[in-house]
């Protein structure tokens, strides 16, 4: 347990909070850039950023983060108050180690098919989870909890965007230059990343272009999702009834955190491929992935192919998001994608042989869409 936060003032209570969160971030190292050899690429670098190693295991420790200091030094946290947050489980796990570090309480509203890994990390960190059947209906739960408990909504959704810091302060676009520096192609011609709130992608768009890198920045969304549709219309009432079965990314609404406008490309992945990429890049790398990283890989992969039929030579980044192990009986049981209809077996296969031989499948092919700087003639 931590000491608790003294009490002298409301404004010594905020500046203790920060203190504190600011030194936990002092103790943590940057994460990993891992290179993945890619015999089915030749002359294209591919390197992983692995968010994996965060204290809390995901992408989503940095947005937490971002999100409490924003929320303190607007005022809207003090001495006591129960932080709620909508999530499908990572952003949840990690919010909670932060309210637990200010000793706070922490509610996650979250769809009932969250993984039960997901669900326990929460627990873990002392958060509280509410699930929903209907995933759409997070948002208004959230508000309700929130106005209930006389709580903050931390509201990632609306947020992300504006709560990182995408000039500098080791933002992950910042700390991927700067690991970037020694490799053979130290400016990636793309970054690729999948959208969940959209917060990432805008970091990664606006710090690209602040730092005037030559550096196309591409977005993967999931096949029940709308973002792709709303970065090739702008429609911002776009609405699907669905929620993503990639979790931790897609929206079934079009959410205030993602800039089209920041975004050179994006690829919508049907949710086979993406599971199969998750099987085939585990068994690669010799450790388990979670799903998303699958579909990052993918769209990394697309970049990488237009580089090859251009006859350019350079670098990809991409994110491993997570890790596998919080989907051991979810997306990395064969039971558990039979019963989904995800089985992706096959579909495995082939992305080992595309890995290694750069032989893409033509069902894949067929079955994704392309846009922005990636589109074809």
């Amino acid at each position: 347990m931590h000491a608790a936060l003294t009490t002298a003032s409301p404004q010594d209570w905020v500046r203790q909070a920060v203190a504190r969160i600011e030194a936990d971030f002092q103790r943590s190292a940057d994460t990993h850039l891992i290179a993945l050899s890619l015999p089915g690429f030749a002359g294209i670098d591919l390197y992983l950023k692995d968010e994996s190693s965060h204290p809390t295991g995901s992408l989503k420790h940095r947005l937490a983060r971002s999100l409490f200091l924003y929320a303190l030094c607007n005022g809207w946290l003090h001495e006591g108050s129960t932080v709620v947050e909508s999530s499908s489980g990572s952003t949840a796990v990690s919010e909670a180690y932060f309210a637990r570090l200010l000793g706070l309480p922490f509610v996650a509203v979250m769809p009932a098919t969250v993984s039960t890994e997901k669900i326990r990390a929460i627990e873990f960190q002392g958060g509280r989870c509410h699930l929903v059947q209907d995933p759409t209906q997070i948002y208004v739960e959230s508000q309700r909890l929130a106005r209930e408990l006389d709580g903050h909504y931390m509201d990632q959704f609306t947020y992300a965007e504006r709560a990182t810091d995408w000039r500098s302060n080791n933002n992950i676009a910042e700390s991927i230059f700067e690991q970037m520096k020694k490799e053979a192609h130290p400016v990636p011609r793309w970054i690729v990343c999948s959208a969940g709130t959209g917060g990432t992608l805008a970091t990664m768009g606006r710090f690209v272009r602040y730092s005037r890198h030559a550096t196309l920045v591409c977005g993967a969304d999931a096949e029940r999702s709308v973002f792709y549709e709303h970065y090739l219309s702008r429609d911002p009432a776009l609405r699907i009834e669905q929620g993503s079965r990639i979790e931790g990314i897609g929206r079934p609404r079009v959410e205030a955190s993602f800039l089209p406008s920041v975004i050179d490309a994006m690829v919508k992945l049907p949710d086979v491929w993406s599971l199969a990429a998750t099987l085939a890049l585990s068994e690669h790398l010799g450790r388990p992935v979670g799903p998303s990283t699958g579909t990052n890989l993918l769209a990394a992969l697309a970049c990488a192919q237009q580089m090859l039929e251009r006859g350019e030579q350079g670098s990809v980044v991409t994110l491993l998001c997570d890790s596998g192990e919080r989907y051991r009986h979810s997306y990395h049981d064969a039971s558990w994608r039979q019963a989904q209809g995800l089985a992706c077996e096959a579909e495995a296969q082939a992305m080992t042989r595309l890995l290694l031989q750069g032989q893409w499948p033509q069902a894949l092919l067929e079955g994704w869409g392309l846009a922005g700087a990636l589109s074809r003639p």
